[in-house]
């Protein structure tokens, strides 16, 4: 699915549930939509960040990817699998956004993603930034991390709504 077509999905998605399904959290430990979406857009920005940071270098990084890395970009995206972050960089997301704030933030990602798309392949391959999994990833790595976190999170995006529906 292209990126912008997966955004937009991710829009539709929330106009089908009130703001009390979306924040409904299952169990202890199990995000509510609100907190899914919530991450899948502070990731996002986070990468794009570093899209802009790339563009901002002025000097080479000869170092690549880890080989998680190598297997991420050449499987074009995660593993079907939870992925557990370390407990420092795992706190609960935001659960008190309103459908309108999540729908105004997911248009501000397409927005910065829509800026990017043409610049992106001019940004040179050798000026990165260090992911902390996936070692030094180019603009252009960056930018296509945004939709494959976005696709990853479709699953548990589909594995909250059965929750919704069965309890």
């Amino acid at each position: 699915m292209h990126d912008m077509h997966m955004i937009a999905s991710y829009r539709s998605f929330l106009q089908n549930y009130s703001l009390e399904q979306l924040r409904f959290i299952s169990a202890e430990g199990v995000w509510s939509i609100v907190q899914m979406y919530d991450h899948v857009i502070l990731v996002a920005h986070e990468y794009l960040n570093n899209v802009e940071l790339c563009a901002q270098s002025e000097s080479r990084q000869e170092l690549g990817k880890t080989a998680s890395g190598e297997q991420l970009f050449q499987e074009r995206g995660f593993p079907p699998i939870k992925i557990k972050l370390p407990d420092e960089l795992n706190a609960p997301p935001n659960n008190v956004d309103s459908k309108e704030v999540l729908l105004n933030r997911l248009l501000e990602v397409e927005k910065r993603l829509n800026e990017w798309a043409p610049l992106v392949d001019e940004i040179h391959a050798d000026y990165k930034v260090k992911h902390g999994g996936f070692g030094w990833l180019s603009a252009r790595e960056w930018y296509d991390l945004v939709g494959m976190h976005f696709r990853h999170h479709l699953r548990q995006r589909e594995e909250l709504e059965q929750k919704l529906m069965f309890g």
